[in-house]
C-alpha cells in the first residue's frame, strides 16, 4: 500500500501540476519554471521507474507465493526508490526556487 501511495504522490506532483503550484513563484516566468521542473522531474523519474518496477515485481503472485522474502526485499527497494524520487523532486524544486 505504501508503494502505491508514494507512487500516487509522485505522479500527481509531476503530471497533475502539484509541482508547478508548489515550486513556481509568482514573480517567476512560467517557461523558466517549467523548464527547471522538467529537468528535476526527469532526474526524479529515473528513481520512480525503479520504484515502479520494484513494486510490480514484488507484487507478482508467483514470486510472493514461492519466495516471500525476495518479494519483501523488492518492495523495500521500491519504497526506497519512491522516497528518493520524491526527495529529488522536492530538493530540486526548492533549490531552483
Amino acid at each position: 500500500m505504501a508503494n502505491l501511495l508514494l507512487g500516487g504522490v509522485w505522479t500527481l506532483s509531476v503530471f497533475a501540476g502539484w509541482g508547478l503550484a508548489a515550486f513556481c513563484g509568482a514573480d517567476e516566468s512560467p517557461d523558466a519554471c517549467i523548464g527547471r521542473l522538467t529537468v528535476v522531474s526527469t532526474l526524479s523519474g529515473a528513481c520512480a521507474l525503479v520504484g515502479a518496477i520494484g513494486t510490480l515485481a514484488g507484487l507478482l503472485p508467483p514470486i510472493m507465493r514461492r519466495y516471500p522474502e525476495k518479494s519483501l526485499r523488492l518492495l523495500g527497494v521500491a519504497i526506497a526508490a519512491w522516497l528518493i524520487a520524491l526527495a529529488v523532486l522536492y530538493v530540486g524544486g526548492l533549490v531552483g526556487r
